[in-house]
């Protein structure tokens, strides 16, 4: 009976879970829904409750991002700066498709926390150690981040999840758009994305690509 009593106990209120159950209800249902007072109904407690851990929405806004970057995987001190650039979009890219919510928040905050400030520096580390100097390893993460951050923004809008669904958006649009009048844009779309096989995610491993392999002339030369 008393182990029963022990585990009906409500948990402990801290920021950790504060900051999760934020986290969670972002996902589920958008960042403009998340208040102080909607967080603690869902945790079950009075809104005032919070602010002994977290002091008002923006510092709850900085620990839900600094959650999201410690999700991401970061490249090793062994890593070699192409394998752990594209591991590192790759994982970034699947964390913010989880975290919808994310992307515009990401480079906002005013005061990053530690899993953010550690994300960054593990980036430029490893850049540093490939031979980018320092101005270089500034450029590189510039790139990578609009690319990433620009293309999971697209992959958010796109009314459409697979190829088959792209090819019957594609119709659609085409049923309006007369062939003779947008001859190229016809040809794109008769000839690739109504194409068998067609996933526009591939384009995210191409750009990746071809964007590695322009950084890599900073420090293997043309």
């Amino acid at each position: 009976m008393a182990d029963k009593g022990r585990s009906s106990r409500p948990r402990p209120l801290d920021k950790d879970r504060i900051v999760r159950t934020a986290v969670d209800m972002a996902d589920a249902h958008g960042i403009d829904g998340l208040s102080m007072r909607s967080l603690g109904r869902a945790l079950g407690v009075e809104a005032m409750s919070l602010y002994h851990h977290v002091a008002g929405k923006e510092q709850l806004l900085d620990a839900m991002v600094d959650a999201v970057f410690a999700e991401i995987e970061l490249p090793g001190p062994r890593s070699g700066w192409r394998t752990g650039m594209r591991k590192r979009a790759a994982s970034a890219r699947g964390v913010l498709l989880h975290h919808r919510w994310a992307v515009p928040l990401m480079d906002s905050r005013m005061s990053p926390g530690p899993a953010t400030l550690r994300h960054h520096d593990a980036v430029l580390g490893c850049l540093r150690r490939g031979g980018f100097t320092v101005a270089g390893a500034a450029h590189a993460i510039s790139l990578l981040d609009s690319f990433v951050f620009g293309f999971v923004l697209q992959e958010l809008a796109l009314p459409f999840d697979t190829g088959e669904e792209a090819a019957d958006v594609a119709e659609e649009i085409l049923e309006d758009a007369p062939a003779a009048a947008y001859p190229f844009l016809t040809e794109l779309v008769t000839e690739h994305v109504m194409a068998p096989g067609y996933d526009h995610r591939a384009e995210f491993d191409f750009g990746l690509e071809l964007i590695l392999d322009g950084l890599g002339r900073l420090v293997d030369g043309p």
